[in-house]
């Protein structure tokens, strides 16, 4: 490369603990993969024997975060490209700016930044803005998170303060939605205390008496990925739906949840924690199903009118949404129809639109 010419490309890194291939995709690696397609970028990630198809994908051996950073870093100077998107890493961040200073770096914040190591403290979380190019959250609740305690604005400029980008869904890839629907009850999610699964069940052992007709489905595992364990807890959940007449599919792959949602008439997702975005309401969304949520981190900012709201943990209040969806077939056409008019915000040429706009502003480095 020739002295003053800038750097070229994009390179998106991943965590050490993601996985980037069908079956094994987490929903970083989903987001990754959609955004890499858009904009023709280089993906760095851990060592996989096969990965999604059509992108340019360079291992970086090693777990550690040490050993996996030098790695991301040996790509990093090879590749001298002009943007470095680093999700979820940081510390990783900070260093891979001081050492490239001729290539704009971005952090993407997934989850809530007061519990991330190197973000837990305002000095922490002031000290990245003015390092790095921009700060990108998936939600306004996270980046309302992340400026937590930050100094005032004659402290940090305005242009350092952290932007929300909502997560991609592309809508050209999902199965088309049916216009005639099952009759079924859909949770598609981890199987872990703060999704709400419990209160799904609870809800559907209430509900589905005065349902005749209905069903209900659970597809999930502990993890993401076929060899998803078999917790305590996903044991316990799998007896208490059995005992309440719901069907426990287990872990099945991406492709066949969205096809669970492409013809379920009703989709709930449960949440009792606050969820950074919400990307499984948004499939839902996308999908023609019927949508229920919770009022909680991220998720209002995904459906906006189109779902039904309760409160978390509000197992009573689910039954009563899910009766009322069931038993109202032009209300759930009118909250599909809306929630397929909602998702086209969040297509992925939309967002690769405005990320590729934040990559080309200037900030008050």
């Amino acid at each position: 490369m020739k002295p003053g010419r800038p750097p070229a490309g994009i390179a998106m890194v991943l965590p050490a603990s993601e996985g980037f291939a069908p079956g094994r995709a987490g929903a970083i690696a989903l987001v990754v993969q959609r955004l890499a397609h858009a904009a023709g970028a280089c993906v760095i990630g851990r060592a996989e024997p096969a990965v999604f198809p059509g992108i340019d994908y360079r291992p970086a051996h090693g777990r550690p975060p040490l050993i996996y950073g030098m790695n991301v870093l040996r790509h990093l100077l090879a590749l001298q490209p002009a943007s470095i998107e680093i999700h979820q890493q940081p510390r990783l961040a900070v260093t891979i700016a001081r050492l490239m200073p001729r290539s704009r770096v971005m952090l993407f914040i997934h989850n809530d930044p007061l519990t991330m190591r190197g973000l837990k403290r305002a000095a922490q979380r002031a000290h990245i803005m003015t390092r790095l190019h921009r700060v990108i959250c998936v939600s306004t609740y996270l980046a309302e998170r992340f400026g937590t305690s930050l100094p005032p604005a004659t402290r940090v400029s305005p242009t350092h303060r952290p932007i929300a980008l909502p997560n991609p869904l592309t809508l050209a890839e999902l199965p088309p939605p049916t216009t005639s629907r099952s009759r079924t009850i859909l949770f598609a999610g981890r199987i872990v205390e703060p999704k709400g699964i419990a209160d799904f069940i609870t809800a559907c052992a209430s509900a589905l008496p005065h349902l005749p007709g209905w069903q209900a489905t659970i597809i999930g595992g502990d993890r993401f990925g076929p060899n998803s364990a078999e917790t305590p807890y996903v044991a316990a959940m799998r007896a208490a739906a059995k005992a309440a007449g719901i069907g426990f599919a287990g872990y099945r792959p991406h492709a066949d949840v969205l096809a669970a949602m492409a013809t379920a008439a009703i989709v709930v997702v449960p949440s009792r924690w606050p969820e950074p975005f919400g990307l499984t309401a948004l499939e839902a969304l996308a999908s023609g199903a019927a949508l229920i949520a919770t009022n909680t981190g991220g998720l209002p900012e995904v459906t906006g009118d189109a779902a039904i709201l309760i409160d978390p943990g509000d197992a009573a209040a689910l039954a009563a949404a899910i009766t009322a969806l069931a038993t109202d077939d032009h209300a759930r056409e009118m909250r599909a129809a809306a929630g397929i008019a909602r998702a086209r915000a969040f297509d992925t040429p939309v967002i690769a639109a405005r990320l590729q706009t934040l990559r080309g502003e200037k900030t008050a480095l």
